[in-house]
Parts: structure tokens; C-alpha cells; sequence
């Protein structure tokens, strides 16, 4: 299953059933798990661990050295989860000593051609980045994130779990849980809702989504100050473990909101 003009350390653990294309290269600390396709010309290096069943296509680039100035060559790792579509000219590089040596990406998500995944990022389940969809180091995305083609995010950023990111969106805030945003005329990220339809189709019904609603319009709607509108959530949040959700993540942010 190794093409032979690939080139494979002796040392990298490949699992059974893996398939590597022509000219690619994996390095010595790789680690590939069964079922796994890597297709021609993809260079995997560095301490990179990859799942089980990943289709990696050609031309990507996994587990290079952090675009950061701070990294002097420590130990660091690039960790990659089960099922994900991993698409042309990909790029995943490794974290760093500042943010905890490990760069982390879930199970059963779509990265399609020219996204990006910095060094330090932490990357859910579900997730789909369309084309040139990229975000910088130390982001946090939370579990089925859409983010649209040619978004970007200031890094640091967290985004919450079932939000959806419109194309062209440039983030420099955070993003709580289930919430739509979409580029102003200036491309800066603004919250325009909630994504209800991805809710609907996951399986939310309308008295969740209905909760939902009204934290979002708690935060965002009639100018609220966050310090009255987070009390407001404290009590929606009493019978709604979504809002209690939505609280916790922005309780947790050191940034501001994406507003």
C-alpha cells in the first residue's frame, strides 16, 4: 500500500491498511493509524499522530514547524482524530512550549483546499473549514464550527459549538455557542442571530432553539451592558442547559465578544 516512490522513515508506526501515495514523505516520528490515505506529494513530519480512517489528499502539509517567531525547535506535537477529510494544500503545524506543545484536531471533520491550522489551536468534532478558511494560533473551535471560504481569526479566538461563520468573516473576538456571523462592509465579524437551520438539522427542536433566541437577545438586542445581560442568562440558563452553555462560554472568555 506504499507507492514506491514515497518516502517513509523506517522508524514511523503505520497502522494496518494505510495507503501512501507517490513522493510523499513521512518523517521518523510519525505515527499513522489504520485505514488512513495519504495521497501523493503530502508531507507529514514532526511528532504528528494521525487516527484512524483520515483521507489526506495531495499537496497538504501536516505537523511543520510553528510560524512563530518563539519556537526554538522544542518538542511539540500535531494530533489528528479519526474520519477527517483533509483536503488539497492543508496545513497543520505543531504547537509550541507557550501554548502547551500540542496542536489538536477531532474526529470527523472537513478541511477543504488552502485551510489552515495554526500551531496551539484546539479543533472539535464535525467542524467543516471551506476553502481558505484559517485560523491563527492558540484558537479554540468548538464542535460542528462552519467556517465559510476565506474566513480568518485573530488568534487567541474561541469559537462555540454550532456557530456558523459566514464567508469572508474576519474574527478578532469571540464567538458564542450556536450563534451566526456575517462581514460588515469593513469584513470585521458581527452576530446576525442565531444559526438555527444547522440547529434544526442536528436535532434541536423549537423549544430549545426558542431558549436560544432569547439569550441571543439577551447579549445582543436593545444595548444591553454584559455585565446585566450575563445576570439575565444566569436565570435563563436555570432551565435551558443550552443558555447554560452560552453563559459558561463567555464567563470563560479573556477576550472580548464578537459584537
Amino acid at each position: 500500500m506504499i507507492h514506491p516512490t514515497a518516502i517513509v522513515d523506517p522508524s514511523a508506526r503505520i497502522g494496518a491498511g494505510v495507503a501512501i501515495g507517490a513522493y510523499s514523505i513521512v518523517g521518523a516520528d510519525v505515527e499513522i493509524g489504520d485505514g488512513t490515505s495519504v495521497g501523493p506529494h503530502v508531507v507529514i513530519e514532526g511528532r504528528t499522530r494521525i487516527g484512524r480512517d483520515n483521507r489526506i489528499f495531495q499537496f497538504a502539509s501536516l505537523g511543520a514547524a510553528p510560524q512563530d517567531k518563539k519556537f526554538a525547535g522544542e518538542a511539540s506535537d500535531l494530533v489528528i482524530g479519526d474520519r477527517n477529510h483533509i483536503r488539497e494544500f492543508v496545513t497543520m503545524h505543531r504547537g509550541t512550549a507557550g501554548g502547551g506543545g500540542v496542536t489538536r484536531v477531532g474526529d470527523d471533520n472537513w478541511f477543504l483546499a488552502y485551510s489552515h491550522v495554526a500551531h496551539d489551536c484546539r479543533v472539535g468534532n464535525h467542524c467543516v473549514f471551506s476553502n481558505n478558511a484559517t485560523i491563527a494560533g492558540h484558537v479554540e473551535v468548538g464542535d460542528h464550527v462552519i467556517a465559510s471560504g476565506f474566513v480568518g481569526v485573530h488568534q487567541f479566538c474561541r469559537i462555540g459549538a454550532h456557530a456558523f461563520i459566514g464567508m469572508g468573516v474576519l474574527l478578532s473576538g469571540d464567538v458564542p455557542p450556536f450563534l451566526m456571523v456575517a462581514a460588515d462592509a469593513d469584513t470585521q465579524g458581527r452576530p446576525r442571530g442565531i444559526n438555527s437551520e444547522g440547529l434544526k438539522r442536528r436535532g434541536f427542536d423549537a423549544e430549545r432553539i426558542a431558549a436560544i433566541k432569547r439569550a441571543y437577545r439577551t447579549i445582543y438586542v436593545g444595548g444591553t451592558p454584559l455585565s446585566e445581560a450575563r445576570a439575565r442568562l444566569a436565570e435563563q440558563a436555570r432551565d435551558s442547559t443550552d443558555v447554560a452553555q452560552m453563559l459558561a462560554f463567555i464567563e470563560a472568555s479573556e477576550r472580548a465578544l464578537a459584537r
